[in-house]
């Protein structure tokens, strides 16, 4: 069958909803700043927290630092993330310094643990719709992700050294209580941005090895209405062929999960990872042997 071309309609849509999409996620982080970190000298990490500082010592716009800073790391970005990257970055960073001035007059608390907690939920949230629409709002991932190539240090260690001298600064400047309430703030952010990039319905692989996995597949089957999949191993110690059953689950489905196979067998090995995204039907009364 000949491939479905897409229309310039359709192309122009895709571009604009992601745009939509940029401006929002932009928006929110935005909203985050000014309205309940930067009124209570509460920074965020990378370029924003550098342009919070400076603009603090200096009264210079703080928009308009964060997009100068930002720049020099968005062309890093041209070569090794394409003009896609680039342009999505560039515009969603120009929504985020006209975003701050936007907000500048609103401020919405000035409790540090209020401000701390709903600031980085925000700024979080803010983040992860950019992040997931394949823009960034902060240089030092772009900079951390070419140095990790020449030093051979991961992303995120790059980031946090980054990130050390940035809050360190941040002591200096606006006191250690405040800095510590800063660090408090990213590690908020950091983990909702997981939470959106990656949904809070986080399914669950499970593996269970069994002298009884016919028995235990099959009442997976006819009560969870999933599909199984039986694998085929050898005991490392007993050297003796072992029938493993993989599924994958909703979290609310494991404890009955658990209680089924120890029904069967009590000293079932059972081993349980989290999987942030699965395609696919999993449901069906059949079952796959490998």
């Amino acid at each position: 069958m000949p491939e479905k071309k897409i229309s310039l309609k359709e192309k122009l849509m895709f571009i604009l909803n992601k745009l939509c999409f940029l401006t929002f996620g932009a928006f929110v982080a935005a909203f985050a700043l000014e309205c309940f970190l930067v009124p209570n000298n509460i920074i965020d990490g990378g370029i924003v927290g550098i342009s919070m500082i400076i603009s603090y010592i200096t009264k210079w716009n703080l928009g308009l630092l964060i997009l100068i800073l930002n720049i020099p790391f968005i062309g890093l970005a041209f070569n090794k993330m394409g003009k896609q990257f680039v342009f999505q970055t560039l515009f969603a960073v120009s929504m985020l310094a006209i975003g701050i001035n936007v907000f500048h007059a609103y401020h919405i608390t000035e409790d540090l643990l209020l401000a701390t907690v709903f600031g980085g939920i925000i700024l979080g949230t803010g983040v992860g719709i950019v992040l997931k629409n394949e823009g960034s709002l902060d240089g030092t991932e772009i900079l951390s992700l070419v140095l990790s190539k020449k030093f051979g240090l991961s992303v995120g260690e790059i980031i946090m050294v980054f990130n050390v001298f940035i809050y360190f600064g941040a002591g200096l400047v606006f006191g250690w209580n405040k800095a510590m309430y800063s660090v408090l703030t990213y590690l908020i952010a950091y983990k909702v941005i997981d939470i959106v990039l990656e949904g809070l319905n986080t399914s669950k692989s499970v593996r269970i090895i069994s002298d009884k996995a016919t028995e235990i597949g099959q009442d997976l089957i006819d009560n969870f209405e999933i599909s199984v999949t039986y694998l085929k191993g050898i005991g490392g110690y007993s050297k003796t062929e072992k029938t493993i059953i993989y599924c994958v689950v909703s979290r609310l489905e494991l404890a009955k999960l658990k209680e089924v196979v120890r029904e069967y067998d009590p000293k079932a090995f059972i081993s349980i990872v989290d999987v942030h995204e699965a395609y696919g039907s999993r449901f069906g009364k059949h079952i796959d042997k490998i």
